[in-house]
Parts: structure tokens; sequence; C-alpha cells
């Protein structure tokens, strides 16, 4: 372990007790204390106006973010603020959108920080507009045209393998989507049922633009899921461990992940050469939030140069800003072939696909 990443975890203990990312809401009980749901169904609960005029020292940030690159950040934030109480609510992407959605009409948390920007387009409806003080810095593609979300890190979709294994089977190192139709890959592929992870969604709907869209996508994903063999994995967070470790050759998984083994020679990834997405984790403001000068401070921290540069060079985190460059070992973006990611049809579509998803894999 690095001493910057000693001092950090030093910071933070002084600091925040912080619960892993993905934790279940019942499991939140080491985090700092998060507003009581009780007070947002009260009759008698402040407005948002008045609770921002006498509770600004506070800051409640909803994230589905990975722990260490989290934690790191907020203890950034809170050395640079220290009179802004944070507190912290972890969990999955789906399961934040929902709470957010729930407490619509008595908001509890002032910003969504880290889900995907096409979750943050399925519940646009719940974000404020805010135009962040290094909008200029990130292009056009990498924030919502109406201000809605900012991108904070772009997640290009990659498939990682071991080259132990490989080498062992005789088999060539996949370099794109079409390659995981290989018959010597059936039953071997580690990938996470759409259902449960919003990353997995993310996969399924660029599988299926990379390869026409419609039904020709939908063919390409008939084939795909019959190569799966009945193999789906409850996580997304298990795609790269499990080829890491053996279980399987290859798998489907986000780079940030793949990019953990960037130092490991039996592991190796590609960005898919029949097209792949980069789709942003993000940072948004939460509608009628609580302390909304509190939620923008924080949303020019995670999208300010300095920020997106100690998450690139600690925790190989891509920066949606231009003049960030990326970490070692990482493909610039200007040299992946990406697709055009349909956001609309990817939000309004989203049952329907899910659906069709589950048909083909019969469950």
């Amino acid at each position: 372990m690095t001493g910057k990443r000693m001092l950090l975890l030093a910071a933070l203990a002084a600091l925040l007790t912080l619960c892993a990312c993905g934790a279940s809401r019942d499991k939140t009980a080491a985090l700092p204390a998060a507003p009581e749901p009780a007070a947002a169904e009260s009759a008698a609960a402040p407005s948002a106006a008045a609770r921002a005029d006498t509770d600004t020292g506070t800051l409640v940030i909803y994230s589905p973010h990975d722990a260490d690159p989290m934690n790191a950040c907020i203890v950034n934030f809170m050395a640079k603020y220290p009179q802004i109480k944070v507190r912290l609510v972890p969990g999955g992407t789906g399961e934040l959108c929902q709470r957010i959605e729930a407490e619509a009409a008595a908001p509890q948390a002032d910003v969504f920080w880290g889900g995907g920007a096409d979750s943050m387009e399925a519940y646009s409806a719940y974000l404020e507009p805010y135009v962040c003080a290094n909008d200029s810095a990130i292009d056009a593609q990498f924030k919502d045209p109406d201000d809605l979300w900012i991108g904070e890190s772009p997640l290009p979709m990659v498939i990682i393998y071991n080259k132990k294994l490989l080498a062992e089977s005789g088999l060539d190192a996949p370099t794109s989507w079409e390659d995981c139709l290989d018959p010597a890959f059936r039953g071997r592929i580690a990938y996470c049922q759409p259902s449960k992870s919003g990353s997995a969604y993310t996969q399924l709907c660029t599988m299926i633009l990379a390869h026409g869209g419609g039904e020709a996508g939908w063919d390409f994903v008939r084939r795909f899921v019959d190569n799966l063999d009945g193999n789906l994995l409850d996580s997304s967070g298990k795609c790269h461990k499990l080829v890491a470790s053996g279980d399987y050759l290859i798998g489907i998984t986000i780079e940030k992940s793949a990019a953990l083994y960037l130092d490991d020679p039996n592991i190796g990834f590609c960005y898919p050469s029949d097209g792949t997405s980069a789709v942003c984790d993000a940072a948004a403001i939460v509608k009628g939030c609580p302390h909304e000068q509190n939620a923008k401070l924080f949303v020019d921290f995670v999208t300010s140069a300095q920020s997106q540069k100690e998450q690139s060079l600690d925790w190989n985190r891509r920066p949606s800003r231009r003049d960030v460059p990326v970490a070692e070992g990482l493909v610039d973006i200007g040299k992946i072939h990406l697709i055009d990611y349909d956001f609309t049809w990817a939000s309004a579509e989203k049952e329907a696909i899910l659906a069709r998803f589950a048909a083909l894999a019969g469950g």
C-alpha cells in the first residue's frame, strides 16, 4: 500500500466511518447518521429551502461507487471544506435511484454521485439542472444537454481474459464481441444478469447497438446467451474476480475493474473492435435537495482537475476532463471504437429489453 493511500485511510478513520460500496440499506449502521426517513414523511418537516438556511454545514451523498476511490474523494472534499459534515449512503445504482424517487416529495439526498449516465437519464425527473464550474473542460458527449448530470469518469466496456488459461487451452485472446461466440468459450464467460446490475445492462445495450440494433442486435444477443450456457452471475463485481481466479476464461466488465490487473501478467483486456460504449459515471444534484449550495460545491469538486488527477493516478479512473491524462496502461478515448450509445432508447425501453433478455436466458 502506498504512503498516500495509508494517509488517506488514516484520515478517513478520523473523519468518517464509511460502509463499502454496494452495502444494503440495513448495513449502513456504521455510517454517519443519515436523515431519518420518518422526518421526510412528517407533515411538519421543514421545506428544502428552510433546511438549507438552517443546516448549511451538511451534505448527503447517495453513491454506488467502489469503496476505495469513493472514500478517498470524500476525505479530500472534507479536507477542503472542513465545515461541511458529509453523510454517505452507499448502495446499488438501482436501489439508490428508487430511493430518490420514493423520497421525491421530501428529498433526503443532495447529490447522486457515481451512477451511470444512463441511470441518471432514466431518473432525470428527480434531478436539478446545474452548470458546474468545470463545464467547459468536459466534452458534450460526457454531459447531459440539459445540464441534469455531468460525467466524472467515462467507463468503456471491455472483455477481460485470463492469459494463462487461454495459453494452456491453445486459444487466442478475444478482440471483439464476436469472439465471445466462439464455442471454445461456451459456459466459460463471466457475465452478470443485467437485471441485477446497471453496468451489465449497459453492456447488454452496447452489444445490441454494436451489432446494428433492432433484430440484428438481438440475434447477436441470442447467440451470446446460448454461449453462456446458462451461466449468469448475480453481481457484476464478480466478473473480473472470477476471471482472475481462473473460474472463467473471459468476462464482460468495466474498464476500471479490468484496470485493477494492469500489473498482473496473467490478466489482459481489450476494447471490442466491433464497437463498445463509454457511458460515464456521473454526478447530479437531486431536485429540491436540502443543501443545494453544498451539493454544487461537491459537483464542482469531483469534476475539478485536481480531483480527477488524483482519481486517475491513485485508482486508474478515467477522467472526463480533456485536460487530465488517462492512467498509464489505459488507451486514449480517441483510439477506442465507440458506438453512438442511445441513452433515450436504453432508458425508455429498459423493462422491455430486460424482459426479452430474460426470455432468452430462460428465466
